[in-house]
């Protein structure tokens, strides 16, 4: 889950400040403190952009099962795609938003 650290850190990199609950203290001469309009509109861009790719984390567990070199070299002595079948059925399972 996206959280106002995550906003600030985005909207104002670098930037010197404390969080302690809800409260926001700003200690940043150079860059000015982001509005509560301005950190929720950033959690809600960086909460749909989290969950826009969360097809791409639910396929690389899927791919780090496997064992990718050895299918391929199997693939290879035998003709066969089972590699190739493999990465599709993961694909299918989990496509693209």
């Amino acid at each position: 889950m996206i959280t106002t650290v995550d906003a600030l850190q985005t909207l104002k990199p670098n930037a010197e400040w404390v969080l302690r609950g809800d409260e926001l203290e700003w200690h940043d001469a150079v860059q000015t403190e982001p509005t509560a309009l301005e950190l929720s509109n950033e959690v809600t861009r960086l909460q749909a952009e989290y969950d826009a790719t969360q097809y791409q984390r639910d396929r690389k567990a899927k791919y780090d099962a496997l064992n990718q070199l050895e299918l391929i070299s199997d693939d290879a002595i035998n003709g066969t795609t089972t590699h190739k079948d493999a990465i599709l059925a993961i694909k299918a399972e989990f496509p693209k938003g």
